[in-house]
């Protein structure tokens, strides 16, 4: 069965919800297909990772021009951590959260008794395979007018919070009680190249102090000194920091 045929009876309701019409309908239906879904139906061969992976990367087109063209003075360093936030799972699954769609989220009977509908990867995965079932109906403009056009609040929020810098804190920590820098060492990288995860470790005086996990090296390693920092934080010996 092709998916503009499947009985998808919820079309209207949630274009009306996204503020998009799809001139392929066939697309937003594959968005929501999620891959415990064809398992149970062997007349769909479709399902959702591959309009994932798409969306995953217009998403991140769209958030690095909307920052380079909103921040012209600040780094490539700042720009990355900036664009890491505004795409990160949790934030992708606020996104999709304001929409109020995910009840719409096809899924085998399996995953729906193990709560797959309420899991942040899965709902983070939907919300980039809808932005990449519109690029593919609307080109990039489309997409662009979906995600700055409704979640400008959101972005305005996250923008606006302040940004801490976990690695410059224990850098200055680790001088000042060891006079000696915080060195990070990659333990694992596991993933498709577009879905990459890291797996980091800090060492002190080559003593592992923790780890941390990212899409990315240096947010791994943000990661991983966040974890140690907010450790002494409930420490006295770190109130001076």
């Amino acid at each position: 069965m092709n998916l503009a045929d499947y009985p998808f009876f919820h079309l209207l309701e949630i274009e009306k919800k996204i503020g998009y019409k799809f001139q392929d309908s066939s697309l937003l239906v594959l968005a929501f297909v999620h891959r415990s879904f064809i398992n149970e139906h062997r007349s769909l061969t479709e399902h959702n990772e591959r309009l994932e992976f798409l969306g995953d990367a217009v998403l991140g087109v769209i958030v690095s021009e909307f920052l380079y063209q909103r921040f012209p003075l600040i780094s490539e360093g700042e720009l990355s951590y900036l664009r890491s936030r505004l795409v990160e799972a949790n934030s992708c699954v606020n996104y999709l959260q304001q929409l109020n769609i995910a009840s719409y989220l096809l899924l085998g009977k399996g995953e729906q008794m193990n709560g797959g509908r309420g899991r942040e990867s899965i709902l983070a995965d939907l919300f980039e395979a809808l932005i990449g079932a519109i690029y593919l109906d609307g080109g990039i403009a489309a997409a662009k007018t979906f995600f700055l056009g409704l979640f400008s609040l959101q972005i305005e929020k996250i923008l606006k919070t302040p940004l801490c810098n976990w690695k410059a804190l224990l850098q200055d920590y680790c001088q000042k009680k060891f006079h000696s820098p915080p060195v990070y060492q990659v333990l694992n990288e596991s993933g498709p190249d577009h879905d990459k995860v890291f797996e980091v470790a800090v060492l002190i005086d080559n003593q592992e102090i923790s780890r941390g996990r990212g899409s990315s090296k240096k947010e791994a390693q943000q990661a991983a000194a966040a974890s140690f920092v907010k450790q002494l934080k409930n420490n006295s010996s770190f109130t001076s920091l």
